[in-house]
């Protein structure tokens, strides 16, 4: 029996569309007139898929980027390389399965992936922790990130996490450490490194492999200082609150390309990357490829001193006098909003107030 696929709420129209032009299409009489019907059926459903995910409410966009049938890492590993050989361990504690490194042959270039894996079944989930990496996950990319260097490859990062794993053994490991030090080391390698959000981005399990020369996210993808239950636990103490969270974050694709975090959209195919793996595997790839030969022959320094001015552009704010509108921050009296339009809801019943 074929698999049936996931389902999300506002998807449901779309399905039934195309089972309507499924069923005509099995009984049709190859008449001109039922070509046309078919044809226009279609036609129908383009833009129906086309108004439904060009006006996705935040929340929406975070179902559509933990879609289960969503291509993941291991998926992007066969259809956009060529070539890939799995490094394993971080030469300290064992080898964590949420982070896959290794060599990979894209084009004419040689590069160090290194990407988030979350798993597809229950089995994989589990030994992946459902893309929530260990200290020695980032401990075993940072190290690739270094023979990377040494070897002058450059490296690319596939980003798909809710965040680093919360777990005591973590936190005893030195995860908080562990980022921190990737963040640093990140942002002074001397080789070219791009990094793209292909799901979730969350918090500082994104981070810790998310400095890079140029950024891109997928159009359907978020990345975001905290996920919106988090974001909701932690205002409203309650993580049912999440719809809203994920408004305040202005965390998806659109704005985050307005606000300067990241650096290209890459578009989905039509209805989201979930419907046509091989599609959205392409225009991933040509991004890549157009990127390396960009970033792989400029100088080294040049390099390193545009990735700092990069992300030192990032979040400016104004203090005292002299308020200007940043990168469309707004003014709210003698300071700057921090988050434009951060906590604004359609109605001021939705929600209590954040606790303070």
């Amino acid at each position: 029996m074929a698999k049936q696929p996931h389902q999300l709420a506002f998807e449901r129209e779309i399905y039934a569309l195309e089972n309507r032009v499924a069923k005509l299409e099995t009984i049709s009489d190859d008449s001109p007139e039922s070509r046309e019907e078919i044809r226009r059926m279609r036609r129908e459903l383009n833009e129906l898929k086309r108004r439904i995910f060009n006006s996705l409410e935040p929340w929406e966009t975070v179902q559509v980027a933990r879609h289960p049938d969503r291509p993941m890492t291991t998926d992007y590993l066969k259809l956009v390389f060529d070539d890939f050989l799995e490094l394993h361990g971080d030469r300290t504690f064992g080898d964590d399965r949420a982070i896959r490194t290794g060599f990979g042959k894209l084009d004419e270039f040689k590069v160090m992936f290194i990407g988030h894996q979350k798993g597809k079944t229950i089995k994989e989930r589990n030994a992946c922790y459902y893309g929530c990496a260990h200290p020695e996950g980032y401990r075993k990319a940072l190290a690739k990130m270094k023979l990377a260097e040494k070897y002058g490859l450059p490296i690319v990062t596939f980003i798909d996490t809710p965040g680093a794993y919360p777990g005591i053994g973590a936190e005893e490991r030195g995860q908080a450490s562990v980022i921190a030090i990737n963040l640093l080391e990140m942002s002074r390698l001397r080789t070219p490194i791009i990094c793209v959000v292909i799901g979730e981005g969350g918090s500082g399990g994104a981070l810790g492999i998310g400095i890079g020369d140029r950024v891109a996210i997928l159009q359907h993808a978020y990345y975001s200082v905290i996920s919106p239950e988090g974001c909701a636990g932690i205002l409203w103490k309650s993580a049912e609150y999440a719809e809203q969270a994920a408004r305040a974050l202005r965390m998806t694709s659109k704005d985050l390309n307005q606000f300067g975090i990241v650096d290209q959209v890459i578009e989905e195919p039509l209805g989201g990357a979930h419907r046509d793996h091989h599609q959205m595997a392409n225009r991933l790839k040509m991004f890549l490829i157009h990127t390396l030969r960009d970033l792989v022959p400029q100088p080294v320094d040049q390099l390193i001193n545009g990735r700092y001015e990069k992300f030192r552009r990032m979040g400016p704010f104004l203090e005292g006098d002299n308020l200007e509108k940043v990168n469309g921050f707004r003014e709210e009296g003698s300071s700057m909003s921090m988050l434009p339009q951060a906590v604004e809801l359609n109605d001021a019943s939705e929600a209590p107030k954040p606790i303070t």
